[in-house]
C-alpha cells in the first residue's frame, strides 16, 4: 500500500499528456480515415517505425535526446515564472561554440570532450543570462528579447560556418564546421546504433531536477517565485538572482542540447540542421505539455520524438502521409493552448471576484 501511495506523486504529473496524446490519437485516427487506411494497422506500423525493433529504439532515443534536454531549460524557466522562448538561438549558439572549441583547442581525449561540452553549455547559458540581464536592467521583456535574440544567434552562427570558418576541404563546400576528431565524439551506447551518451546525459538531468524541486530550498524557491511572486519576495527570495540563475541554467541545458548533437550526431556544426528539424519548438511542446515536470516532460519528449520517427515508418509502409505526425502535433498544440487560457480565464475570474467587479 505504502508504494503505491508512494507512486501516486510520481505519476500524477503524467495524467494531462496522457489525456492530450489521447486526443491527437483519436484525432490522427479521423485523418487516417480519411487517407482510406485502417487506423490499427496504420498505428502498428508508426509504433513498429519507433519502437518495432531495437534499431528503431535508439533512433527515437536518440531523437528524443536534444528535445528533452530542451524541454528541462524550458521547464525550469517557466518553473521560475520567466518565459525563456529562446532556446533555440542558445542551443544554436552552443552548437556552434563547441564545433570550434572542439576543431581547434587543441588536445584529444576525454579532457578534450568535457572541455569542448562545458563551452557548449556556457555558451548557451550566456547567451540566456544576457536576455535576463536586459530585464533585470532595463526592463526589456523577456518574451520579447528571448525571441529576438534566436534570430541573432543562428544567424551569426550561419555567418561563421559560411565565410570564416567554413570547412572548404570537400568539392560542395557546405556551410559547416571541420569534422571533429572522433577522440572527442560521444560514445555510442550500443555498436552500430544512434543513441549516444546524450541521453543518459539527459536522463540525469531531469532526474537531479526531480530531485532539486522536490527536496532542497533553492527548488523551492524557485517553485514559489513562479508560484507566487509577490509571495515570494516578502519571504525574502531574491528574485533577481533567481531569474538570472534560473536563466543561465536553462540556456546551458539548450547549449548542452545543441552540443550533444554535434559530438554523438553530426560530428560537425552543420548550418540549418539544428533549427531544420524544429527540436527547440518540440521541446517547449514537451514542456507544456507536461506541465514543466521533469519527469513528466522526459516521457513527452520520447513520445513526441516516437510520433516524427513512427510518421517516417508509417510513410514509407501505408498511403498515410508523414503529416500526420503535424496533425496530431497540431491537436497537442490546441489542446495546450485551451489549458493555458482555461487557467488564465480561472485566474483573472478571481481576480475580478476579489475585487468586486464579477
Amino acid at each position: 500500500m505504502k508504494v503505491k501511495t508512494s507512486l501516486i506523486p510520481l505519476l500524477r504529473p503524467l495524467l494531462q499528456p496522457f489525456i492530450a496524446i489521447l486526443i491527437g490519437l483519436i484525432t490522427g485516427a479521423i485523418a487516417i480515415s480519411i487517407a482510406g487506411e485502417p487506423v490499427l494497422a496504420s498505428y502498428k506500423e508508426m509504433w513498429n517505425g519507433a519502437f518495432g525493433n531495437f534499431y528503431f529504439l535508439t533512433s527515437t532515443l536518440a531523437r528524443a535526446t536534444p528535445i528533452m534536454l530542451i524541454g528541462l531549460g524550458v521547464a525550469l524557466a517557466f518553473r521560475a515564472g520567466v518565459f525563456n522562448l529562446g532556446a533555440e538561438g542558445q542551443m544554436v549558439l552552443g552548437a556552434v561554440s563547441a564545433a570550434l572549441a572542439g576543431v581547434y583547442l587543441p588536445g584529444s581525449g576525454i579532457g578534450k570532450m568535457i572541455l569542448v561540452l562545458l563551452v557548449g553549455i556556457i555558451a548557451g547559458g550566456l547567451w540566456s543570462l544576457f536576455a535576463g540581464w536586459l530585464e533585470a536592467k532595463f526592463k526589456v521583456q523577456l518574451l520579447i528579447s528571448t525571441l529576438l535574440l534566436n534570430y541573432i544567434a543562428v544567424l551569426f552562427a550561419s555567418y561563421l560556418v559560411s565565410d570564416p570558418f567554413q570547412d572548404k576541404t570537400g568539392s560542395a563546400a557546405l556551410a559547416q564546421t571541420a569534422m571533429l576528431d572522433q577522440s572527442v565524439w560521444l560514445p555510442k551506447l550500443f555498436q552500430g546504433m544512434s543513441v549516444h551518451w546524450g541521453f543518459v546525459i539527459a536522463v540525469a538531468a531531469a532526474l537531479i531536477m526531480y530531485i532539486i524541486f522536490r527536496t532542497t530550498s533553492a527548488g523551492y524557491e524557485v517553485k514559489m517565485l513562479g508560484f507566487n511572486p509577490f509571495f515570494a519576495s516578502y519571504g525574502g527570495v531574491n528574485k533577481i538572482k533567481v531569474m538570472l540563475t534560473s536563466m543561465f541554467i536553462s540556456g546551458a541545458l539548450s547549449g548542452l542540447a545543441g552540443t550533444v548533437e554535434v559530438l554523438g550526431t553530426q560530428y560537425r556544426f552543420v548550418d540549418g540542421a539544428l533549427t531544420g528539424p524544429g527540436l527547440a519548438w518540440t521541446g517547449l511542446m514537451a514542456t507544456l505539455l507536461a506541465n514543466s515536470h521533469p519527469i513528466g516532460t522526459a516521457v513527452t519528449s520520447i513520445f513526441l520524438a516516437a510520433l516524427e520517427t513512427g510518421a517516417m515508418g508509417l510513410e514509407r509502409n501505408t498511403q498515410v502521409p508523414l503529416e500526420v505526425s503535424s496533425i496530431i502535433q497540431s491537436v497537442l498544440i490546441l489542446f495546450i493552448s485551451a489549458k493555458i487560457t482555461l487557467k488564465w480565464w480561472k485566474r483573472k475570474s478571481k481576480a475580478g471576484g476579489s475585487n468586486g467587479t464579477i
